[in-house]
């Protein structure tokens, strides 16, 4: 597939607030993204703006506060999108489609049970939740994310593991907790861990390079097959280095680190 002929659609309700960002990233790298509501696939507009979940080659989830955030961050969405497009959407991820979540994106992929999905493509219940971050505020500030991915992820095509990449974080809930007590080593045995928070030396994170106190300091997942993609910090904040917290510092490149999951998941459909 070439990079003109991938379609995104960058989906979003009242509340989302990251899906410019979101289109202009994939953008970026070819694609042609397209910001879509909730109620064009429902087909509740005029006939020239309904569409389908089917015409698409990714679906994006961008961040924001959907819904207002009520019940839970993510949880309206989630509800919505099941109840609606819930067939179409497990048809989308069973097709080897990519997805992915970004901050309240993430979050509505864990309440549709998209994430960690351990025994299917979609779970009937929530496996997790992204819970209040340790300090009890919004934490908006650079972090540094290692690639722990040992190949399985569509969102880390050809990123060399173990690499630093500087991504914004900007969430209030981030915590990724389960009542599963083998949570955990079920994402390492699956090569579900995606990224993790660590310090600008790559070494273990202390608040406040883990800004929210995730066990593990994970800070992204995927499914068991590796097209479904979560995380909360925002790569489509570091598409370029323009907007890194350090970028008066002689980087080498105009290039910001987050462009290389957008330039992975294109690797990814290239070969399809």
């Amino acid at each position: 597939m070439k990079a003109q002929d991938v379609k995104v659609c960058v989906l979003r309700i009242e509340g989302t607030n990251c899906e410019d960002e979101m289109v202009e990233a994939f953008r970026t790298v070819g694609a042609r993204p397209e910001k879509v509501h909730l109620k064009q696939l429902l087909g509740q507009c005029s006939d020239g703006l309904k569409r389908s979940l089917e015409e698409y080659d990714i679906l994006a989830l961008p961040g924001g506060f959907s819904a207002g955030d009520y019940v839970r961050a993510g949880a309206l969405f989630a509800a919505r999108i099941k109840a609606a497009v819930g067939h179409d959407l497990k048809m989308f991820v069973e097709a080897g489609k990519p997805v992915l979540g970004v901050c309240n994106g993430f979050q509505v992929l864990v309440e549709l049970g998209l994430l960690p999905a351990f025994d299917g493509t979609m779970a009937e219940q929530p496996e997790a939740a992204l819970y209040t971050n340790d300090s009890g505020r919004f934490e908006c500030r650079p972090s540094v994310l290692r690639n722990d991915n040992r190949g399985n992820c569509v969102f880390t095509t050809g990123i060399k593991p173990g690499a630093l990449m500087q991504i914004p974080s900007a969430h209030g809930e981030g915590r990724l907790l389960s009542s599963d007590p083998r949570f955990l080593d079920r994402l390492e045995t699956g090569d579900q861990v995606v990224f993790r928070y660590v310090q600008p030396d790559g070494s273990p994170a202390v608040y406040p390079w883990n800004p929210n106190g995730s066990p593990s300091d994970i800070a992204g997942i995927c499914n068991p097959v590796g097209n479904v993609m979560g995380m909360m910090p925002h790569p489509e904040r570091a598409v370029t280095a323009y907007t890194a917290a350090d970028w008066t510092r002689g980087h080498r490149s105009e290039d910001g680190d987050g462009k290389q999951i957008f330039t992975a998941v294109m690797k990814y459909l290239s070969k399809r």
